[in-house]
């Protein structure tokens, strides 16, 4: 049963990872919250759509892009053909990788230590870790990666495992999982992989046989996996597709500054530990002798978490650009040691520390319900969702009067907290650009082959989806855009360019406008009254459909 009466703390991975869809789904299906990068994705999975070309990746602007492998505009384009083109299509299976990673921890610890509370308490770290859930929520490469790579941590696992024989499959979950995180994001799974295998060849509690790890199958079949896409790029583009896609992971992303890459090392080892809060808190009391505890049991494991926690410091302190989601592929191997050293520290006798804790997310949930029924007085009902919050918030209240299971206590609640700011985001973001555009477009039974778009071009990769497929939306260059506005008919166009243009030549047929993010204070004090459209037209942010005069 998802809500056992059973006081013990337990776990069923399945069960956790529905739960984790059903609470991050809201967030994250939809565009509550649009990440920049998510358009280079989309729309080259628009463009793979159109073309029948499922290699080549191209930009909204019909220029070719080669900078990440193929693997994450596949998973886009998957949800494309089994659900169409719409905003849940193209995140749907980022979050089953986010809801599967989380899976995957859990068998990473039954694998290490065959104690089912180190794996529940690893698994509830990883479904309550920020970065996952947000990278669930976004079309881009991160949660695809770590995916892949605790894949292959389920390999390294069983080479690194204190008991038995090295299982058949571990080969094939170590090179595989490598593979496909390379189609994934490039070099980093490679670096990540090649100091795991120097690792298990080196350290000194265990060391695996070269032999054992030449398995000439997986390595093979890995192989072709991981080359494929290059090698058809290669084939089909010639060496200027390399030239771009090395420039990405090499050049552009790679400081040089020694001031630079302490700055961000120091950032990205705050992040790391902020990833995992309160867990970490609550480790700290018998931190000393936990670790100490766990270093004698499995040395070989602490190890290979110490070393690829470094790697990634080390690797996200080189970027140019210091993002959260780089620290992303290890936290599975980190929540799995984090969960064995809380267990031989006995955090859950520390009632006070897990109340606490519980406790400061459960009354945001209950700010966050109290503004939903607030808005649903107003007028912005969202009834599933409130009734959702308030089926959990019941549960997790009693498990928190009770003293019980407040692990699970504390995931529930911080999950919780997503399909929340989903009852204010929604009145915010919807309806978007392009569902305004594709609204009137149908009601007024027009047909448009091709639209010029001028603005922001994360807003155009929401319009393409919405117009897909009986209209092809072109981004214009952000130079000398005015010229190419000759080439089209129609056209898309944000008002801060929209004074650029002879107005006089064009005819507003249709606007769209979103509120302003200043003006939400306003708004919501205005919600559902008169003057609410009056402020709306004045402050948000405008797209006018605009068609060439006759």
């Amino acid at each position: 049963m998802i809500f056992s009466q059973s006081p013990e703390l337990r776990i069923n991975p399945w069960i956790l990872m529905g739960i984790f869809c059903l609470l991050v789904g809201p967030f994250a299906l939809s565009f509550n919250m649009n990440y920049p990068d998510e358009m280079y994705y989309r729309d080259a999975a628009v463009e793979m759509m159109r073309n029948g070309d499922y290699l080549t990746t191209y930009l909204g602007s019909g220029e070719l892009r080669f900078k990440k492998p193929i693997l994450t505009y596949w998973a886009v384009l998957a949800g494309f053909k089994l659900f169409g083109v719409n905003a849940f299509a193209s995140r749907i299976f980022f979050l089953l990788a986010g809801a599967a990673t989380v899976g995957l921890t859990f068998k990473l610890s039954k694998i290490l230590f065959k104690e089912e509370k180190i794996a529940a308490v690893s698994a509830l770290i990883m479904a309550a870790n920020p970065v996952l859930i947000l990278s669930a929520g976004r079309s881009i490469p991160d949660v695809l990666l770590v995916l892949t790579m605790t894949l292959s941590a389920l390999g390294f696992a069983a080479y690194l495992k204190n008991d038995g024989p090295i299982p058949k499959w571990a080969p094939w979950a170590l090179y595989g999982g490598l593979a496909l995180a390379f189609e994934v994001k490039g070099l980093p799974a490679a670096a990540l992989g090649g100091i795991g295998i120097v690792y298990l060849l080196l350290n000194p509690w265990k060391r695996v046989s070269l032999k054992s790890l030449i398995h000439i199958p997986s390595l093979l079949v890995s192989s072709f996996i991981a080359l494929f896409w290059f090698l058809a790029m290669w084939k089909i583009h010639g060496p200027t597709y390399l030239d771009s896609f090395l420039g990405d992971q090499v050049g552009v992303r790679v400081a040089s500054k020694s001031f630079l890459v302490f700055k961000h090392g120091l950032i990205a080892l705050g992040l790391l530990i902020a990833m995992f809060i309160p867990w970490v808190l609550l480790a700290i009391p018998q931190v000393k002798s936990s670790i100490s505890k766990a270093w004698k049991e499995n040395p070989q494991f602490a190890g290979f978490a110490f070393l690829w926690a470094l790697a990634i410091l080390g690797m996200s302190a080189m970027t140019s650009v210091m993002y959260e989601r780089y620290l992303l592929p290890v936290a599975p191997v980190l929540a799995v040691y984090l969960g064995w050293i809380l267990i031989n520290g006995e955090f859950e006798k520390r009632k006070m520390g897990l109340r606490i804790a519980t406790l400061i997310f459960f009354t945001l949930n209950l700010v966050l319900f109290g503004g939903g029924i607030f808005l649903a007085i107003k007028g912005h009902a969202m009834w599933a969702i409130l009734f959702l919050i308030l089926a959990v918030l019941i549960y997790i209240g009693r498990l928190i009067w009770k003293g019980e299971k407040l692990p699970k206590a504390i995931t529930f609640s911080f999950l919780l907290i997503f399909p929340g700011y989903t009852l204010f985001t929604s009145l915010i973001s919807f309806p978007h650009q392009g569902q305004q555009f594709s609204e009137f477009i149908e009601s007024a039974n027009k047909n448009f082959e091709t639209i010029g778009f001028k603005g922001n071009n994360h807003t155009s990769s929401k319009i393409r989806m919405s117009l897909y497929p009986e209209t092809r939306l072109t981004n214009l260059e952000k130079i000398g855009w005015q010229d190419q506005v000759q080439e089209f008919k129609t056209l898309i166009i944000e008002d801060s360019f929209y004074d650029s243009l002879n107005q006089e030549q064009f005819q507003i047929l249709d606007q769209s406008v979103n509120w302003s993010s200043k003006a939400i204070p306003d708004l919501i004090n205005t919600f559902g009254k008169p003057e609410f459209n009056s402020i709306l037209n004045k402050t948000g942010k405008k797209f006018y459909l605009i068609q060439k005069k006759p």
